[in-house]
């Protein structure tokens, strides 16, 4: 279990670095454009991951992962106010949900947890976070093409997947080697 926790540490850093690559590329305002009024803004999707990580990962082992203070409905109102208050938010979310995932030991993986009443192992509910985040980093990058100016690309160019490939075979071709 402590390989499976150092890969989904490792993946959840990995979604936060593309989605914190997606912010740089844009303006202020730009986190906060709607398409239209059913969808979200960055801002509104950054304010539901917060509420749902403080919700989730806030004393993660003992108290079910819907707090009674969570206001899930209110995470989908444009509240914050500018990029400070943005990026504020984002952090602590993740600092939660990062702090908790360390914090496990190998005591831990045979425990069970609560989502909304609903029972769960440790692995199942890293495992759902694990889809619910990516989910909304897609979200994330899609606004941020189509509003950014000139996109720089967060993983393979258009275009460049061979090259791309290349450089990794020769990566690993000479990591291997050592």
């Amino acid at each position: 279990m402590e390989d499976y926790l150092k890969s989904a540490i490792k993946q959840f850093e990995y979604h936060k670095g593309v989605a914190e690559r997606t912010f740089e590329q844009l303006r202020d305002e730009d986190l906060f454009w709607q398409y239209n009024e059913e969808s979200n803004s960055i801002a509104i999707i950054v304010q539901h991951l917060h509420g749902n990580m403080l919700s989730r990962w806030t004393d993660f082992l003992t108290t079910d992962g819907d707090k009674p203070w969570r206001d899930r409905d209110g995470e989908f109102e444009q509240n914050i106010s500018n990029r400070k208050e943005f990026l504020q938010k984002w952090n602590e979310g993740w600092n939660c949900l990062l702090s908790a995932l360390k914090a496990l030991t190998p005591d831990d993986w045979g425990k069970t947890v609560y989502i909304r009443h609903e029972p769960h192992k440790v692995v199942d509910a890293i495992n759902r976070q694990l889809a619910h985040v990516p989910y909304h980093i897609g979200q994330i990058v899609l606004i941020g093409k189509m509003r950014a100016e000139h996109w720089k690309s967060l993983t393979v160019p258009k275009g460049q997947s061979k090259q791309f490939y290349q450089q990794m075979a020769d990566k690993y071709r000479t990591n291997n080697s050592k």
